[in-house]
């Protein structure tokens, strides 16, 4: 899974500060890579309230 924090609808709103992303992997500089265990790790700690979830939600192709 590819997070570009440039391509996502969110971006710059309250959500965007709730986003794991924000908390976790703030300090990285453009997208972020993150294969299918670290995603389901990210899922599990979401779940159990340690981290925020995933907010991104893909701006449209036309955007």
């Amino acid at each position: 899974m590819l997070i570009d924090c440039n391509e996502c609808v969110m971006e710059h709103t309250p959500a965007c500060h709730d986003c794991v992303v924000s908390h976790l992997l703030g300090d990285l500089l453009g997208p972020i890579e993150v294969d299918p265990e670290q995603a389901a790790a990210l899922e599990v700690l979401a779940d159990a309230g340690l981290v925020p979830t995933l907010r991104m939600v893909r701006r449209a192709a036309n955007d």
